[in-house]
């Protein structure tokens, strides 16, 4: 964590615990409409993440017109006050194992059901779409609890606080460093593992298709998977209308019999568990983080102005639901990206 002096951490966690207060003596929908006020303000005010938002969404959805892209945008950033200035702050409080049927739907995950409940370890997988704290709080509330792994965050106080209402029900945060001996562990002994599965992998990560571009993921995820012979879901926690009302949806379920006989299985699972998180956020754009830099990484042949090479090119084609449509224009839009980077 980052050197932090003392006056600063109260001074952001005090608020953040009457503001928590705060939101149990409202009604939640007006409380939530409260939020999304501020967000309409924050986009106008700090324009450059609306922007970025916007950029991105243009480019997933090029169908789309000028307005629709720009409502979607500040839709979502809406959806992330939301997250924080109400869903966190009550989360805790209002889903319990005597309440969560009240905010929780799993009819649409129903099929990862067996395998939850089995004693086979699994990896279940979520992206910035969504309510990505509550997929795994709400799984450990109603009796699956799994680990989950997360940065901490940099204000300690917080951190601790925030920790305390994850953990409450039977979820493990475990934190980034130093962890792959505990994940493999509880790999070996039947458990579950969370990951949020479409943060930006950096230059060295493998670039596989997301909304028409590549986009770089990590190889820890789909390596864990093969080493293990895990099972891997993908899902995640939809919000309903406005209230704490969530649906658990289903994107996949990728069996180790999926990728043994791939030509490249790492690449094969890597690029099917990314297009699984595709499907989940365009099925509601509003709620997923557009202002996240997603694609800031970019592969080598794009960075050193060169075509893409014909070995990214066959594990693109060797992919079972790329149509020679898709491929062709995907590698078409690498290549304009190279070229402009000369």
């Amino acid at each position: 964590m980052a050197n932090r002096s003392t006056l600063r951490n109260v001074a952001e966690y005090l608020p953040a615990r009457l503001l928590s207060s705060v939101a149990l003596c409202f009604p939640e929908h007006r409380y939530r409409r409260a939020a999304a006020m501020a967000a309409r303000c924050y986009a106008s005010l700090h324009s450059r993440h609306r922007r970025r938002a916007e950029h991105n969404l243009s480019l997933s959805f090029p169908q789309k017109s000028e307005q629709e892209i720009r409502r979607i945008a500040i839709a979502s950033i809406e959806h992330l006050f939301q997250l924080a200035a109400v869903d966190a702050m009550v989360m805790g409080r209002a889903i319990r194992p005597s309440t969560w049927h009240r905010h929780l739907d799993f009819e649409q995950a129903r099929d990862a059901i067996p395998l939850l409940t089995s004693d086979r370890p699994a990896l279940l997988l979520t992206g910035h779409c969504g309510n990505w704290e509550l997929l795994g709080y709400g799984m450990s509330v109603v009796g699956y609890p799994i680990s989950a792994l997360a940065r901490p965050l940099d204000n300690p106080l917080l951190n601790k606080w925030i920790l305390s209402i994850r953990e409450a029900w039977g979820l493990k945060v475990l934190t980034k460093w130093g962890v792959t001996p505990v994940m493999q562990n509880i790999l070996e002994c039947g458990g579950r593992l969370g990951f949020i599965a479409d943060q930006n992998a950096g230059d060295q990560g493998i670039f596989v298709p997301f909304f028409g571009r590549l986009a770089s993921a990590y190889k820890s995820i789909g390596l864990l998977a093969m080493r293990y012979d895990t099972p891997v879901i993908v899902a995640m926690a939809r919000r309903r209308g406005m209230r704490l009302d969530y649906e658990f949806v289903l994107g996949d379920i990728i069996e180790p019999e999926d990728w043994n006989g791939q030509e490249d299985p790492l690449y094969y699972l890597t690029a099917r568990y990314t297009q699984a998180l595709e499907r989940l956020v365009a099925d509601c754009p509003e709620q997923y983080l557009w202002i996240h830099r997603r694609w800031k990484s970019r592969p080598r042949h794009v960075r050193a102005g060169k075509p893409m090479p014909p070995s990214l090119e066959h594990q693109l084609r060797s992919l079972p639901w790329m149509s020679d449509t898709d491929a062709e224009t995907l590698i078409e839009t690498s290549n304009r990206e190279s070229a402009a980077a000369r």
